[in-house]
């Protein structure tokens, strides 16, 4: 039987944040999320959660917190589990889809939907830059 609250679900996706600015990282299984996750908190980044997060919505802002049983755990491809300290709670600001590929150079302004709650998006990008420019976006916003 389902436990979850209303206006709440368990997500197949990662959340770091930076500062308590969250964000989702989104993807099939494979495409990369614990390995994004793992260089943003090489970078600094806060660990929430890692395969499954549990997402609530109150008064229009998205809270991240990681679900019972697997708090403080992240896989490592090829190293095993990891433990890693995490956040109790993060605002989500900032949503990325490991499953699609971005093709444009400045690409348009994307939102993805949870819980009713609009999300900034963006698509995976192939570069080296990408976790940098994550940080970047998470700290500064994105000009429009």
């Amino acid at each position: 039987m389902n436990r979850e609250p209303p206006n709440s679900v368990i997500l197949h996706a990662g959340c770091i944040s930076l500062s308590g600015r969250g964000l989702l990282i989104l993807g099939p299984s494979g495409s990369g999320k614990s390995g994004l996750a793992l260089q943003l908190m090489a970078f600094g980044c806060a660990f929430v959660a890692d395969d499954r997060t549990f997402v609530s919505s109150r008064e229009a802002t998205l809270i991240a917190m990681p679900p019972r049983g697997i708090h403080g755990q992240i896989e490592a491809r090829g190293v095993g589990i990891l433990a890693a300290e995490n956040e109790t709670a993060a605002r989500v600001v900032l949503a990325v889809d490991l499953g699609q590929e971005e093709r444009e150079r400045l690409p348009p302004w994307r939102v993805t939907e949870v819980l009713g709650v609009e999300l900034p998006l963006l698509h995976r990008v192939e570069s080296a830059h990408f976790p940098a420019a994550i940080m970047q976006y998470l700290k500064a916003g994105r000009i429009e």
